[in-house]
């Protein structure tokens, strides 16, 4: 199992193995351990919309409820993932180039269009269908460590419900 493997089966499918939306945190948490709640979650329990975090992977949580899930990377650094997500490594390189995740889904036929909602500027974005999966590429900030500067790297993956 590689770092493209994972995001290229969450484009297809919306599910990271046997997370998705519409499962409850508590069950989550069964699978991946405490999760890391936003500062805001810790003052106020009771507040919606806001992610529990393991490393690089986060859950948005409505009602106590998944309602989202989110893959960060940063172009040039490393991601840390839960052995759930990634089994066979603890760290991975992040820099997943917009072409690279482009191909890979291409390879499983999982459709794709241009999300104009978020392609402005330095920034483009895919939306996968039927999976409804929105991928956002940046080009690297100046401190980015990447061999192609002009390019467009995956900033974050991610599945909302409404």
């Amino acid at each position: 199992m590689t770092l493209m493997n994972v995001l290229v089966d969450f484009a297809r499918t919306g599910r990271i193995g046997p997370l998705h939306c519409g499962m409850p945190l508590t069950a989550a948490e069964d699978l991946l351990g405490p999760g890391r709640p936003h500062p805001a979650i810790r003052m106020r329990p009771d507040i919606d919309g806001y992610p529990y975090a393991w490393n690089g992977l986060e859950l948005v949580v409505t009602q106590r409820v998944v309602s989202g899930i989110d893959i960060r990377l940063r172009a040039g650094s490393t991601t840390k993932l839960p052995h759930l997500v990634l089994p066979d490594s603890e760290s991975y390189p992040s820099a997943v180039l917009r072409e690279d995740l482009i191909a890979g889904l291409d390879a499983v036929d999982c459709r794709h269009d241009v999300n104009d909602r978020l392609t402005f500027g330095e920034q483009s974005s895919i939306l996968t269908q039927p999976a409804n999966v929105c991928a956002v590429f940046f080009t690297p900030r100046r401190d980015d460590h990447v061999p192609h500067r002009e390019r467009q790297y995956l900033g974050v993956i991610h599945k909302h419900t409404a």
